[in-house]
């Protein structure tokens, strides 16, 4: 089954084609996929403007949709099946692709299937050269989400925590846009923290001692006024570089306890992480020695599968498709949607 996925839940227009026959014989099913980000077109603003995020998904979605078979060497009229982000996201970028999916399935008569945009993500470690088995806890961290995910199987989840508030990416653009780095903040967070002290400055590490959820708000707090009481903290290079480390430092501290603390509860061993932060390289460095410690283990995505992506729809949409799953006519789009409430593959 060729399956093409379409991902347009924010700011990264993101097609790929799966193909089980593909996976059968050994490889990961991953045919092909491209990936147009609108960083430079949010930068101005230092965050994602929706109605403008939704006008440039129309407009790459044909031309992306072309490149694509051309770089898989295949017409559309082979395709299978079309799997599109039905939410959570912008409303009006979710629109976009499910009309075109949803629009173009119908015109090649083939079947099409809404997938929920973090549930891509937390399947998408298994396309990985080490994929996990079921059962895990996930940790699903970006720019809009952070929550903990017991994952029994494919449907099978239970939130074990979530932000309150922030989520873990949103942290990071809001700290770097403190500091005059650009969008997005993750990236140039990590660059800068690269020269720097993370011992440097105490920052609070919010909710560590009251359960699974999370709290970002009041770290935005603490940095801004520790920037602010900080001598050189817009000119001096070193100074500036021990601040991102120390922030870097302590919100990845607060994830990786957190994690830990999950896999105890719920007695699992493996650990999945996803989303965009999850290509931190301090996070995944100081999980891999953390769980090591307790004797458990870590999955990632391959790191071009880390942000928002069109494979994890793909690959999510062949699951459930060929449990039978896939959409009537009428498109319906969910901006906000909890991952626990989607149906099992038993």
């Amino acid at each position: 089954m060729k399956v093409l996925g379409l991902e347009t839940s924010c700011d990264e227009t993101g097609l790929a084609i799966f193909d089980s026959d593909s996976l059968a014989q050994g490889g990961n099913g991953l045919v092909g996929q491209v990936l147009y980000s609108q960083i430079d077109l949010h930068a101005t603003y230092g965050g994602v403007v929706p109605e403008l995020a939704s006008r440039d998904h129309i407009r790459k979605l044909v031309p992306l949709l072309n490149e694509l078979l051309q770089q898989c060497e295949m017409s559309r009229h082979e395709l299978d099946a079309i799997a599109f982000t039905k939410g959570p996201g912008l409303i009006g970028a979710l629109m976009t692709g499910a009309l075109f999916g949803r629009s173009l399935a119908y015109g090649l008569n083939i079947p099409a299937i809404g997938i929920h945009h973090m549930e891509g993500h937390l399947l998408s470690p298994l396309l990985g050269a080490n994929p996990p088995k079921f059962p895990f806890v996930s940790l699903l961290v970006s720019g809009g989400h952070t929550l903990l995910v017991a994952a029994q199987g494919i449907g099978d989840y239970e939130i074990l925590g979530e932000s309150i508030d922030d989520a873990a990416g949103e942290c990071f653009d809001k700290a770097a846009k403190m500091l005059g780095l650009p969008y997005p903040g993750g990236p140039n967070i990590a660059k800068l923290a690269e020269g720097g002290d993370k011992t440097a400055y105490d920052l609070p590490r919010p909710m560590l001692h009251k359960g699974l959820d999370f709290s970002f708000s009041g770290m935005k707090t603490a940095v801004h006024n520790l920037i602010k009481d900080t001598k050189g903290a817009d000119s001096d290079a070193s100074i500036r570089a021990n601040l991102a480390a120390s922030f870097q430092h302590a919100m990845v501290d607060t994830l990786v306890k957190k994690c830990i603390k999950a896999l105890k509860q719920t007695q699992m061993s493996q650990l999945v992480i996803a989303g965009g932060v999850s290509a931190n390289v301090h996070l995944r460095q100081t999980l891999e020695t953390e769980l090591a410690s307790i004797g458990a283990t870590v999955h990632y995505a391959p790191l071009a599968l880390c942000t928002d992506n069109g494979a994890m729809i793909a690959y999510a949409g062949w699951q459930r498709l060929q449990a039978g799953q896939s959409d009537d006519l009428a498109v319906s789009c969910v901006p906000r949607w909890h991952i626990d409430e989607l149906p099992s593959l038993g």
